[in-house]
């Protein structure tokens, strides 16, 4: 659990110096290009593993979908870790942002 929030902690604070770099480029007239696809990707990973680290620190209390046994806060928790896990598939999937990636950022072929 320890590794997993360091872990989270400082990805997340590496993508936020990230993105303030790339929003003072485009403040000075540069665009983003496919920077945009990185940044996409890599928010949808980093809310996925948020809640997994939060609902990991819950241990069953983190599970829980109904009943008088869990409170408003863990139900909300539970619901917002499932939701997390369509963020990857609505407006693109993981998967085609990191095919956008690949070929548009690192210049692989198809």
């Amino acid at each position: 659990l320890r590794d997993g929030t360091g872990s989270f902690a400082s990805d997340a604070h590496a993508s936020q110096l990230t993105r303030g770099r790339a929003a003072e480029a485009a403040e000075s007239g540069s665009s983003p290009g496919p920077a945009s696809a990185m940044f996409k990707y890599y928010g949808t990973e980093l809310i996925k593993r948020r809640y997994e680290v939060t609902i990991a620190a819950e241990g069953v209390q983190g599970l829980g979908w109904e009943g008088d046994e869990f409170s408003p806060d863990e139900l909300r928790r539970t619901s917002e870790w499932l939701r997390s896990k369509a963020g990857s598939i609505a407006g693109g999937t993981s998967e085609v942002q990191l095919n956008i990636v690949a070929k548009r950022v690192l210049g692989l072929p198809d």
